[in-house]
């Protein structure tokens, strides 16, 4: 009944984690749903005319193998979403504090999650989706496949978008709005949540404001990852600026990333590997000025 109201209100798309099928992964990060609850659900969405419906799930979870998360894609395959999202789980207990809680020496070690990304994306192409990038899958038809196709697709802080440059406003706690020079985040807490709403402010916790430089940061990361290829010339024409004089460090490291096969360098543009497109968070991060800021602190592991 929740469905199909949803539906006859406006709702168009579903997004649903599912994380993984096996029942012992589902109860070591205490998401426990039956594989019959989840088919069942699909037919419910299938059933209401939702336009479209995508899949969440986490690669690197506790006691993932191989063979288990390969039998969890054969399932995905056989409920047959529009979508799929394959997210690499990131194990930062100094960070998020319920992670504590995982035994660490369940975790699969780096080389099975290299196997398991590959089986991943060797299973869904060979079913018919299309390798969106970094961790997104989509049937041809998709109109997400279609943007990158006609290189219009875009990323933000929360994945692949048709809609670039769109304003992002957040509702609720925790959420983040993202305006074309700004980013702020909602308080995390309820009771600050509603604290500030009962006062009549907006109850936002932080925020910050882009410069100039941020901005064109911003739009070359997002350039790569969404079309795994920079032209130069598209941003010397949109900023005002020669693209190899503004970014003379970054194009300096970005030789050594050449020299291990993860990108080419042209004259005119830089090209992403299939190998490269495995790692383009950290082909990305060249560009990143925060991040190399902060390297005495610890994030999560690209692999």
């Amino acid at each position: 009944d929740r469905i199909f109201l949803l539906r006859e209100i406006g709702f168009n798309r579903v997004s649903f984690g599912i994380q993984d099928f096996n029942p012992k992964v589902q109860e070591a990060v205490n998401r426990i749903q039956p594989e019959e609850m989840i088919f069942n659900v699909m037919s419910w969405i299938r059933e209401a005319g939702f336009e479209s419906v995508n899949i969440d799930l986490i690669y690197g979870l506790p006691y993932q193998t191989l063979e288990t998360f390969s039998e969890t894609i054969d399932k995905v395959i056989k409920l047959n979403p529009d979508r799929i999202a394959n997210f690499n789980y990131a194990h930062v207990p100094w960070l998020k504090r319920l992670q504590r809680m995982i035994d660490e020496s369940a975790l699969p070690p780096p080389q099975e999650k290299l196997d398991i990304l590959k089986m991943t994306i060797e299973k869904l192409t060979n079913a018919g989706y299309l390798f969106i990038g970094m961790d997104h899958f989509a049937k041809p038809d998709d109109e997400l496949a279609v943007a990158q196709r006609e290189r219009t697709l875009h990323r933000n802080f929360q994945g692949y978008t048709t809609h670039a440059e769109a304003e992002l406003i957040g509702f609720g706690a925790t959420s983040i709005s993202m305006l074309y020079d700004a980013y702020a985040q909602n308080h995390k807490k309820l009771k600050d949540y509603y604290g500030m709403i009962d006062e009549g402010k907006l109850p936002i916790e932080r925020g910050v404001i882009l410069n100039q430089d941020d901005i064109i940061r911003r739009d070359v990361i997002m350039r790569l990852m969404s079309h795994f290829q920079l032209y130069k010339g598209e941003i010397e024409e949109k900023y005002g600026i020669d693209f190899d004089t503004y970014f003379a460090s970054e194009m300096e490291e970005l030789k050594e990333l050449e020299k291990d096969g993860l990108i080419k360098i042209y004259p005119d543009r830089i090209d992403v590997t299939p190998a490269g497109r495995l790692l383009i968070r950290n082909i990305a991060v060249t560009f990143d000025i925060y991040t190399k800021a902060k390297k005495e602190k610890r994030f999560s592991k690209a692999i």
